[in-house]
């Protein structure tokens, strides 16, 4: 229930200047009367919730002169409440948010008359929180419904009025609802709904317009059917002043005060503002065609939602659900992982075995050097020193043992922090040419060894863009990649955990339909391009891609070729290669690798019978004379090819994501010992 706590202060404490009501909100004398400072000062407003908008409800009335409060919350404040709410900073994780807000807006006006509901506020007790009330600010979480609608309804039979102000993307979306005029129920229309339909009317209800719809750039992190959605500070702030904009008229009964059916959207980010009568609410003809697309489109965000991975215990586990986000080809994930102990693990790496994993699998150990960079980076956000060492073969699997060291010298590196945000992005890109920086911090995190060639003019860009076409003319007319084609590329999934979503290709709708046909069996496939079928691949996937980019780019080692690459060195420069990714990451680009034409001129240039397709045996020699041209004679060094630049979207698109962390572990009884050493 609830506890009256009141207090005054006449004279100063120590650190402390002595509080007088009349200085200290004396600046909003002008935009409001001294009578009306001192009617503000004799007013109750009701505030449930004070998470992301309600804790600024509370201090930005406070600030008003608002003189007494009714507060309810019952939770505490945790760091996923730092983005957003005024009460939540370090100092305040795990106190009650009721009682943090209450201090603070005490330590703007320590006057203050506060009825505090630290149990929050239910079906029994809504009365006592809404005595004496003049006007009650909504700030309940928005997934909570029930309550609200309750909420409403005795509020609208007690003559309060309600002001909802609500966060939406990077504005705020704001609604009156005045005792006399429409009700909750009439505007939102939420009985009889199925609770994901019940939060599609409120939003839409609260926002019709969607301004935020245009500039939301992660759909993944928007789920209704789940009570999962983002928020911004920007929006709780702009939804503070808002409120007690609407407050300070009822407050004080001048100024007209637009209440449903008008709505109200001020968008920060896009500059705009909306203010307009919706006739019927929900129940507008308008209205219903929104709410018809919008049950259909939140099914699909629900189904695409990528839902949080468990939090992780021991520092081990936090550190592979970290370095889990490595890329590898083709999104296999060829490793698993043998934990031995709280600081050890062995890493077990399988090649693929197929056509991809040319010279000797140096994609794969490529792959599992850029997890051990991976292992590295992680482990430095835990205060750990990573060491590794490669065991040698079992089988067809590499072994790679892997040691964190507890070290108070090991900072954080700042390249972490990147780790699940490195995408592969397969969309043509702006023109603008990276900065001479920009190319020598690259150029830095590759290291010594390694050596960077840019390929910049219209004509080296075309030119690469043409090699990348060839390379896709030789794999998709060979039947050896076929299954390999038809097993990675998700057909389903916009995210896929183990493959490549057919959406992330690059390809359109057309060339989708014909792809997905043609993975019905490889005579459709092979008669289809046959008939020309493989052009509108290589000019959306190669040839547009490859001319709309900054840059491409080869990464060569100096290794002399009578010195056959051990497999360590294929592995740190691996480490390598994932530090350059990382680093254009940080610096807001975007990459494609484009590894098959290294792949197939590696064929070319050792004769190699890698299908039984004759003509795409003369291409791989064609394409292998091509990139060492490329390469001044160098091909054969070649480790990492792509194309790289600014995305013209900031919207994240389809993505391969990861296994969970759990199908990537081993338990020692299934680890054999070693036979080979390094």
């Amino acid at each position: 229930m609830a506890s009256l706590e009141a207090a005054a202060h006449d004279e100063p404490r120590a650190g402390h200047t002595r509080f007088s009501y009349e200085h200290a909100f004396e600046r909003n004398l002008g935009w409001v009367t001294e009578a009306e400072q001192q009617r503000l000062r004799r007013k109750r407003v009701a505030i449930a919730g004070l998470g992301g908008v309600g804790g600024s409800h509370l201090l930005t009335l406070a600030r008003l002169g608002v003189g007494a409060f009714s507060i309810a919350d019952f939770d505490r404040f945790e760091l996923a409440n730092l983005n957003r709410q005024a009460g939540a900073t370090l100092s305040s994780m795990g106190l009650p948010k009721s009682d943090t807000l209450a201090r603070m807006a005490r330590d703007i006006n320590p006057e203050l008359d506060l009825r505090i509901f630290r149990d929050g506020i239910g079906p029994a007790n809504l009365d006592a929180f809404l005595d004496d009330v003049d006007v009650y600010v909504d700030s309940l979480d928005f997934f909570v419904l029930d309550l609200r609608a309750e909420l409403y309804a005795r509020c609208r039979a007690r003559g309060i009025p309600v002001i909802c102000a609500a966060p939406i993307g990077m504005g705020a979306a704001y609604l009156v609802f005045l005792p006399g005029g429409m009700g909750f129920e009439q505007w939102f229309r939420l009985a009889g709904l199925t609770p994901e339909r019940q939060r599609v009317n409120f939003l839409l209800g609260l926002a019709p317009r969607g301004f935020q719809r245009g500039y939301v750039v992660d759909l993944t992190r928007v789920d209704l059917a789940r009570e999962r959605g983002p928020s911004t500070a920007i929006a709780c702030e702009l939804c503070a002043g808002a409120a007690s904009a609407e407050a300070l008229k009822l407050l004080l009964g001048r100024g007209r005060v637009h209440a449903v059916p008008w709505y109200h959207h001020y968008d920060a980010y896009r500059g705009a503002f909306v203010r307009r009568r919706l006739i019927g609410g929900n129940a507008n003809p308008l209205q219903r065609l929104k709410l018809a697309i919008a049950y259909r489109v939140s099914e699909q965000l629900s189904a695409n939602a990528i839902a949080p991975a468990p939090e992780p215990t021991s520092t081990l586990d936090k550190i592979i659900e970290r370095a889990r986000w490595t890329p590898s080809g083709d999104n296999v994930q060829p490793w698993r992982f043998v934990m031995r102990g709280e600081d050890r693990l062995v890493v077990h790496v399988a090649p693929s075995g197929g056509v991809y994993d040319y010279a000797d699998g140096r994609p794969t150990l490529l792959a599992a050097g850029f997890l051990l960079e991976a292992l590295r980076l992680a482990g430095s956000e835990h205060a750990r020193r990573v060491s590794w060492d490669y065991l040698g073969r079992v089988g067809d699997e590499h072994r790679i043992a892997v040691t964190f060291e507890r070290s108070a010298l090991v900072r954080p590196d700042p390249l972490a922090s990147f780790l699940t945000s490195r995408s592969v992005d397969r969309r043509p890109y702006r023109l603008t040419p990276l900065t001479d920086a920009e190319k020598a911090a690259l150029a830095a995190a590759l290291g010594s060894g390694l050596h960077i060639e840019w390929h910049e003019t219209t004509a080296a860009r075309w030119q690469v863009a043409r090699l990348n076409a060839l390379a896709t003319e030789i794999r998709l007319r060979i039947p050896e990649t076929f299954g390999i084609h038809r097993r990675i590329v998700d057909c389903a999934r916009d995210y896929s955990p183990t493959g490549i979503p057919m959406r992330a290709l690059g390809l359109d709708p057309l060339a989708r339909r014909l792809m997905r046909w043609g993975f019905g069996d490889w005579r459709r496939m092979d008669a289809m391009n046959r008939l020309g079928g493989t052009a509108l691949a290589r000019l959306e996937m190669d040839l547009l891609p490859g001319v709309f980019c900054a840059a491409h780019f080869t990464v060569s080692h100096h290794r002399p070729a009578a010195l056959p690459a051990s497999e360590v060195f294929v592995l740190q420069c691996g480490e390598r290669l994932h530090r350059f990714w990382l680093k254009a990451t940080e610096l807001g680009l975007v990459l494609q690798p484009s590894l098959a034409p290294l792949c197939f001129a590696d064929y070319g240039r050792k004769g190699a019978a890698f299908t039984v397709r004759g003509r795409a045996r003369a291409q791989s020699c064609r394409l292998a004379g091509a990139l060492d041209s490329l390469a001044g004679g160098a091909g054969e060094r070649i480790l990492f090819l792509g194309r790289i630049g600014r995305a013209r979207s900031a919207a994240a698109g389809p993505r391969s994501i990861r296994q969970d962390r759990d199908a990537l572990l081993r338990t020692p009884a299934a680890e054999a010992p070693s036979t080979a050493r390094a």
